[in-house]
């Protein structure tokens, strides 16, 4: 059990790089060719397995295909492109207040969805964890709230919030037969030919074109691929399976507080008195959340 809580903390942590990259290179490729590059290239990483499991893949489509087509448009295909889209027209800053309502909304879905009892104190823990991201977002002083400027792109990135909440509940409905394996790859198959037509009209088949923005943008194509791609599905999948979606999804909360360690890693920023507030409010939530609960 402590070693799924170690991946979820991995996996979260390569979500929050995926959004600095992704903000990073909006400007020299759209959001469908980020999108369908990263999973084409998940694609081709796991064609071997595609290959040796095929009778196994292809027996769970014909027996449980709207599931999995439900599950890979959401969780490959629609997630990755919403969430690019917005992040072309909104700051990472607002794209992580907004990512923040996924354990709020997990915590619903799974109410109506599931039937699942929502306890005060899970509910305590989510908001105490949400409090510590907002802290740490704006700052520690509430009049940073007026200084946000939200727009287009932020209804974008609700909508990938909305997209991920409802992936991570419908989760609970997967094939149980089917390996963690299997379905992985079966839905990155699902998701990668949903995108395949929207991805041919938005480059016209101009493959000159396409080649400059593959090498241009090639380190960030290939962090995409292995990091938030292959190994955190992987970690959040498995995790999910094995502890639920509600206390999975607060592990989100921990976005905005990478994102500060990485700056303050990578970028020289300095930790503030707010950084150390909104860690303590965070890792409060969540292990109120993860505790047992009535």
């Amino acid at each position: 059990m402590v070693r799924t809580y170690i991946f979820l903390v991995f996996c979260v942590l390569f979500w929050s790089g995926n959004f600095v990259v992704g903000r990073y290179i909006h400007e020299s490729i759209s959001p469908i060719e980020l999108s369908f590059y990263r999973w084409g290239g998940v694609l081709l990483f796991v064609l071997p397995l595609l290959i040796l499991s095929r009778e196994k893949i292809w027996a769970a489509l014909k027996s449980h295909f709207w599931i999995l087509f439900a599950l890979g448009g959401l969780g490959i295909a629609g997630f990755n492109t919403l969430l690019y889209i917005g992040l072309r027209h909104t700051t990472a800053t607002n794209a992580l207040i907004i990512n923040s309502s996924i354990p709020i909304l997990i915590l619903l879905l799974s109410s109506l969805i599931l039937k699942q009892h929502i306890s005060k104190k899970r509910v305590s823990g989510i908001l105490l964890s949400t409090l510590g991201v907002l802290y740490l977002i704006l700052k520690g002083k509430l009049s940073n709230l007026f200084s946000l400027d939200f727009n287009i792109g932020d209804f974008w990135v609700l909508l990938s919030s909305l997209d991920w909440a409802l992936y991570s509940v419908l989760l609970k409905f997967k094939p149980k037969h089917i390996s963690i394996g299997d379905f992985f790859i079966t839905t990155v198959f699902i998701g990668t030919l949903i995108l395949l037509p929207f991805y041919l009209y938005s480059s016209a088949l101009n493959f000159s074109r396409e080649y400059h923005v593959i090498s241009v943008n090639f380190l960030a194509i290939l962090y995409v691929v292995i990091f938030p791609s292959f190994l955190s599905y992987f970690f959040w999948n498995k995790a999910i399976l094995q502890i639920g979606a509600p206390k999975v999804g607060q592990f989100i909360h921990l976005m905005p507080l990478f994102g500060a360690i990485l700056a303050y890693i990578f970028l020289g920023e300095h930790l503030k008195i707010y950084h150390v507030v909104g860690m303590a409010l965070i890792g409060g939530g969540i292990y109120i959340s993860l505790t047992k609960y009535r």
